[in-house]
C-alpha cells in the first residue's frame, strides 16, 4: 500500500541529499512546515510542470524526493526560510487536494541507488565536482564528498550545472548512477584526449 506524504510543487528538482532554501509564505504551506517540525516528519517536493508555485493546484511530475527540515529562520522580510535536506525518491501514482488547498500524494518509495565506483572514463567528472565544491564554499560545507560514488557526483552535478529543469528531472527519474552520469557529459560536451 502506499504511503502519503504532503507534497510541496516547486519550479526546482530537490535530489537525495540536496540541500534547498525556501521562503514559505502561503497558510497552507506553514500549516505544513509547522506540522513537519513538530512531528520531526518530512514533506515531497515535485517538479511543476503545469501551473504555478504560489495559488491554486499545480500539477507535478511524477518522481519526486522526500525533504526533511534541517533548518529554520525567520527572514528580513519576516517570511519563514527554511533550509531542507533531500532523501528518498518516490513516485506519485494519486493526489488528493485538501480543502485547505494542500496537496498530499500517494506515493510509492524508489530503491536508494546503490553505491557505483566511479569509472575512470569519467572520472574528469568527479574532478569537475571537487573545483565546484571548492568555488560553492559553505552550500556543501555540512555534506562529506564521495567523489568515488558515481551516484553521488551525478546528483551533485546535475544541481549544480546549467540544465534545463526537465534535465533536471530527467536525472532524478534515472535508477542507473552510470547512465545519468554519461548523460551529464554528453551535456558537458566533454572531449576525451
Amino acid at each position: 500500500m502506499p504511503d502519503t506524504l504532503p507534497l510541496f510543487p516547486l519550479g526546482t528538482v530537490l535530489f537525495p541529499e540536496g540541500v534547498l532554501k525556501l521562503r514559505i509564505f502561503e497558510a497552507r504551506y506553514l500549516a505544513m512546515v509547522s506540522r513537519s517540525l513538530r512531528e520531526n516528519s518530512g514533506f515531497g517536493v515535485a517538479l511543476i510542470v503545469e501551473g504555478r508555485e504560489a495559488g491554486g493546484p499545480a500539477r507535478t511530475a511524477a518522481t519526486g524526493t522526500a525533504a526533511q527540515i534541517v533548518d529554520f529562520e525567520q527572514l528580513p522580510d519576516g517570511l519563514l526560510g527554511i533550509t531542507v535536506r533531500g532523501e528518498r525518491r518516490f513516485r506519485i501514482s494519486g493526489v488528493e487536494y485538501r480543502p485547505d488547498g494542500l496537496s498530499v500524494a500517494s506515493v510509492t518509495w524508489l530503491d536508494e541507488e546503490p553505491v557505483v565506483p566511479m569509472p575512470e572514463q569519467l572520472a574528469m567528472l568527479a574532478e569537475l565536482m571537487k573545483q565546484a565544491q571548492a568555488q560553492a564554499g559553505t552550500a556543501y560545507a555540512p555534506m562529506a564528498p564521495r567523489y568515488q560514488d558515481a551516484g553521488w557526483v551525478g546528483m551533485r552535478l546535475a544541481e549544480i550545472l546549467p540544465l534545463t529543469l526537465t534535465q533536471r528531472q530527467q536525472c532524478l527519474e534515472m535508477d542507473d548512477a552510470l547512465e545519468r552520469l554519461q548523460f551529464l557529459r554528453e551535456r558537458l560536451d566533454i572531449r576525451q584526449h
